[in-house]
């Protein structure tokens, strides 16, 4: 009965995340994947979407064409949903949905040209072999863009008005997320990795770590 209830709230969660990401959460995406790339230089190769969810930022992610794309949740609720958008969006041969979590990622080492993830950095239950699985699986020269936000500040002021009009509590969760703690919580981990450089944006575009692995000089 128990796992009866659980995989019922899994699929609701999944749904509505699903929900969210069609209407008032729609014009993030393009955004954001904008952002990465920008802020990355990286425009092509190997791409992973952790924490995927729907598959709302791996098809943004599409939008550029030099990208093969692996989207990866730990939800078989949210994979099944994501299948189908992915179909539904003619991508299927440019992105795969990866069963699996962010701590234990069933992909190789050194796949990933990049690796992007919005807003399922904040529910990680173990942050530092989050981010030394996410330091496994980068080449050398691979970079992230992981974190949270919006895209820009005109999107980040309507939506955070709409959410916190719908639902009062959620902009506890939304500071929280944003918190001085949060960005030193993912830096101190980030920072970790011997191999890797790490910096972070904390402004309008939201809280995003980049991750840069080091090259190795022969």
């Amino acid at each position: 009965m128990v796992e009866i209830i659980r995989e019922a709230d899994e699929k609701n969660a999944a749904g509505g995340m699903d929900r969210i990401a069609k209407t008032l959460f729609k014009p993030i995406y393009p955004v954001i994947a904008g952002n990465a790339v920008e802020e990355t230089g990286i425009s092509e190769g190997v791409c992973v979407d952790l924490g995927s969810g729907p598959a709302s930022l791996a098809i943004a992610m599409a939008a550029y064409p030099g990208f093969r794309i692996y989207a990866l949740d730990h939800s078989p609720a949210s994979n099944e949903i994501a299948e189908k958008n992915i179909k539904n969006a003619g991508l299927s041969e440019r992105i795969t949905v990866v069963n699996g979590p962010v701590e234990k990622i069933p992909l190789e080492s050194g796949i990933a040209d990049l690796v992007v993830s919005r807003g399922s950095a904040f529910f990680w239950e173990d942050y530092e072999r989050a981010f030394s699985e996410i330091g496994r699986i980068l080449k050398p020269g691979g970079r992230s863009y992981i974190g949270g936000g919006f895209g820009n500040a005109e999107l980040r002021d309507s939506i955070v008005e709409e959410m916190i009009r719908r639902d009062p509590d959620w902009e506890k969760k939304y500071r929280r997320n944003m918190s001085p703690d949060m960005k030193q919580t993912f830096l101190d981990n980030a920072s970790k990795l011997k191999d890797c450089s790490v910096r972070c944006i904390d402004d309008e575009t939201g809280l995003w770590i980049i991750i840069e692995k080091k090259v190795e000089v022969s």
